[in-house]
Order: structure tokens, then C-alpha cells, then sequence
């Protein structure tokens, strides 16, 4: 029996989205695209914006629109909710859409505090309802197919990522006081933890802010993990990086016992068997296949049609986010950091922040 209730009709899940900004608006045209669902409702503050944003998607017809999840997803007889919000605004609008009966699908992060991802995990399960973070840049069929060469080099000693952007980003990610580590390698660190088959318990990490820099906070960093397995994971990144550039999603190496896998980011994927070190192997990356946020809400669809629960729960995505706030601390504070040490002291604060007898009791379970 699925842990959350499933969506049982045969048509398309009806959706409403929380949020008409930017990121909205990227949601919004991949909803339109997809057979599987269909946009019956729109929620933002500014309801001029939102009608924008849908004139923007070329979505047409009856779209409820209005300020409050709950109410717009009532009126347009909802399945389900993607909450595209800035991070600030993830744990009041999921928990009001969970206590309303709805699954929701919430861009990453699921919150700008560890504790406030607990106390949505928790909501989650005490209302029964599907609470996935999506993490788009696990969607790729390059990753993919690295996944699936993982049994053929055996166990994994280390990963690493070389991340280098030049990134412009005008607004509150040039004033954050660790924008790479917060808002873009949240991305890096999710990947590798589906990359390595243990959990990540601690890291050590340096940051610096290059004199060129354009970001107040520091836009280099060096981070080195270690995983329960004994494998290590090493984040090099940049977003002042104004020569070579790598992918978005960073350069990637997984070394085993058996060979190494090599990623490009894109779609180069190499296989360089042990002892056959001169004959690397181009594996072939099949097309057609759902890719970031796309992917994202193709798992969430399948996650409510089957009841099998998707990689990104809000649960398992917390050890996600404590690799960032792990690291973080571990570059102010120049220490290794124990990373279960940082999200039990956030499971504790969760539980003396929370109000609702039904969320705490979950709390205590976790």
C-alpha cells in the first residue's frame, strides 16, 4: 500500500500552479506540453502578472486564477499542486496544500532552513499526501546512462565535479553570503548522492570571493565529502569563472574498482575499463527522453498513478539540502563538519518550532 494517496482517473492530472514569475513562467510551457497533466488553475499574488504569464505559455480556456492555493484548487477541482514560490514562501503554501488533500510537486530548495524542510516531510505524512522536491538536474539522459554504468565499475572510491560559469545573476543572488553553495550546487550535491549508493556524513569546504567578483558573498568554492560507504565527493566550482566554461551541469568523473565513467554535462558519456586504459568507450545516449523540470514532473505523474514513491521525497531530499548548510558551516567555521549532527540539531529545532500536535508526532518519528 502507497504511503500517499494516488490519483486514480485515467485523464490528465489536473494541476494548479503557485507562482507566475520567472521560473513560473518556464513551468507553465512545460505543463502545456505535457499529454499527462493539464493547468486548470494559477496562483500568485499579482493576478495581472499571472494572466501575463499565461498569455506568455499561449494557455487558453477556463483557468482559475487567485491569491490562495487552497481556494483556486476547491473552485478548479484540482489533482495537484507544482509550487514554483520563492524558497521563503515553499513551507506555508505546501502545508496549506496538504491540509487541502493535494500532492505537491516544489522547486528546489524546499526551504531556506533544514528545519522548515522537516516540518513540510513531516506534513506530508501526516496528512498523506505526496510531497516531492524537484531536482531537475537529476533529469538528463546523459545521467542517465551514467547511472546505469555504475554496476559495470564496480564500487565507487570518489566522484568529482568541475563547475565553472560566468554567471550574471542581478538581483539577491549577488548579495547572498554563499551564492554558489546555496542556490547552484544544491544541484551538484543531489547528483552525486544518486551517484553514490551510501549517504553523505561529512565534509570540509573552502571559500573564496576572487578580487573580480561581482557577488558580494563568496563565488568560488572547494568542497570535499565523505559518504558512509568510505567514498569521497569533490565539488570544484566557480561563478566567476570568466575563461573556460564547463556545462551547467558541471564536468564529471566516478572512479571504481572496476574503471572510470567520464561526463561531459551534456551528452558525452566514456567508459574506460580497468586495464584497457588506451580504449575509452563512447556510450551511446538515447534521445526522446524528459529532461529537467520536464523529467521532474514525468516522475511526479508516475509517482501518483503508481504509488511508488519518487527519488526526490521531501524526506530524502533534506539530505540534499544538509550537504549545502553542512558545507556552508564548514567553510565559515574552516572544520570538518559531522552533516547528521546538523540535520538531528535541525529535526530538534523543527520539533520545538512546529505547532501541530499531528506534525510533531511525526517529527519524532523521523
Amino acid at each position: 500500500m502507497s504511503a500517499f494517496r494516488t490519483v486514480d482517473h485515467g485523464g490528465p492530472i489536473r494541476l494548479v500552479q503557485v507562482g507566475a514569475g520567472g521560473m513560473g513562467r518556464a513551468w507553465l510551457r512545460t505543463i502545456a506540453e505535457d499529454p499527462d497533466v493539464e493547468l486548470v488553475g494559477l496562483v500568485d499574488l499579482d493576478l495581472d502578472a499571472a494572466r501575463g504569464a499565461l498569455a506568455e505559455a499561449g494557455i487558453r480556456g477556463d483557468i482559475a486564477l487567485g491569491t490562495r492555493v487552497s481556494a483556486v484548487a476547491a473552485e478548479a477541482g484540482a489533482d495537484a499542486v507544482v509550487n514554483v514560490t520563492i524558497p521563503e514562501a515553499h513551507l506555508p503554501v505546501n502545508r496549506e496544500a496538504l491540509a487541502a488533500g493535494l500532492p505537491v510537486l516544489c522547486e528546489k530548495p524546499a526551504a531556506p532552513m533544514i528545519a522548515d524542510a522537516f516540518r513540510q516531510a513531516a506534513a506530508s505524512e501526516a496528512h498523506g499526501e505526496l510531497l516531492m522536491i524537484s531536482q531537475s538536474r537529476r533529469y538528463f539522459a546523459a545521467l542517465d546512462a551514467v547511472r546505469a554504468l555504475l554496476p559495470t565499475i564496480g564500487a565507487v572510491s570518489s566522484v568529482s565535479t568541475r563547475f565553472l560559469r560566468e554567471a550574471h545573476f542581478p538581483g539577491f543572488r549577488e548579495e547572498m553570503a554563499h551564492p554558489l553553495l546555496i542556490d547552484m550546487a544544491i544541484h551538484q550535491f543531489d547528483v552525486a548522492r544518486a551517484l553514490v549508493p551510501a549517504e553523505p556524513v561529512s565534509v570540509v569546504c573552502d571559500e573564496h570571493n576572487p578580487s573580480w567578483s561581482w557577488f558580494d558573498g563568496a563565488a568560488d568554492a572547494h568542497a570535499v565529502f565523505r559518504f558512509a560507504d568510505g567514498a569521497r565527493y569533490v565539488f570544484t566550482g566557480s561563478w566567476v569563472a570568466v575563461g573556460e566554461q564547463t556545462s551547467w551541469n558541471g564536468e564529471w568523473r566516478i572512479d571504481g574498482e572496476g574503471g572510470t565513467i567520464r561526463w561531459d554535462g551534456e551528452d558525452a558519456v566514456t567508459l574506460v575499463r580497468a586495464g584497457v586504459r588506451d580504449a575509452p568507450e563512447r556510450i551511446e545516449v538515447p534521445g526522446g527522453v524528459p529532461e529537467q523540470i520536464s523529467g521532474s514532473l514525468k516522475e511526479f505523474v508516475a509517482a501518483l498513478r503508481s504509488g511508488q514513491s519518487p527519488e526526490s521525497t521531501a524526506l530524502a531530499n533534506i539530505h540534499s539540502l544538509a550537504m549545502v548548510f553542512s558545507a556552508t558551516r564548514a567553510a565559515d567555521t574552516g572544520e570538518r563538519v559531522d552533516i547528521e549532527g546538523v540535520r538531528r540539531q535541525a529535526l530538534a529545532d523543527a520539533i520545538a518550532t512546529e505547532q501541530d500536535s499531528e506534525v510533531i508526532a511525526r517529527l519524532r518519528e523521523l
